[in-house]
């Protein structure tokens, strides 16, 4: 049976290229949110903008190379907290995890959200286990009516996106900050009628 090449490994060069292309768009994706010119982070990792796009062909592409181990992490930790006997506190711990990584960067709640229905995105793709992780952990929280019974999945992570949003439109936001958020949002989701 045929298999296919294995890729190639990086030479010494291209690797180091490629690491220091990975810190600069950290940093500067940190200062200056994900809208920072690519040719910048180029410049600043002493390579061409050629260089950037050899390895990673488009900005979302540069962005789920740096949030990949984040939304594995993520995923992890949903896992971690599936056995906690109140499903609607785990919930609350990995929606508070799930804020702090999707704000790591100005404007990236935005891309994530509109990568939301788009396969073909490979944010979408590298979401895909995160979202199946918080997924069951909402489908917990729901069976034992510590949220609404026709709560989905998308509209809990548009919801919580919103607040993820807002936390990052205040100027200063620290983690009492978004748990507050996130009680007025979980308060409203226990709700377990709506208003006519």
């Amino acid at each position: 049976m045929d298999h296919p090449p294995a890729a190639r490994p990086l030479r010494a060069d291209a690797k180091r290229n490629r690491e220091q292309l990975l810190g600069e768009a950290r940093t500067a994706f940190i200062e200056r949110g994900i809208d920072a010119p690519l040719e910048e982070i180029a410049a600043r990792a002493g390579v061409g903008v050629g260089t950037l796009y050899r390895h990673f062909p488009t900005r979302e592409a540069l962005l789920e190379t740096l949030l990949r181990d984040r939304f594995d992490a993520l995923a992890d930790a949903a896992s971690d907290l599936r056995p906690d006997p109140d499903p609607g506190s785990a919930l609350t711990e990995w929606t508070l995890r799930f804020i702090d990584t999707t704000t790591v960067y100005r404007g990236l709640i935005g891309a994530l959200t509109a990568t939301l229905h788009d396969p073909a995105s490979a944010l979408h793709t590298s979401c895909e286990r995160m979202r199946a992780a918080g997924a069951d952990l909402l489908d917990r929280a729901r069976d034992a009516g510590r949220v609404r019974a026709d709560l989905g999945p998308d509209e809990f992570l548009g919801l919580v996106a919103g607040v993820a949003w807002a936390g990052e439109q205040m100027r200063r936001t620290g983690p009492e900050d978004r748990r507050r958020l996130l009680a007025l949002l979980f308060e409203g989701l226990g709700e377990t009628t709506r208003s006519r």
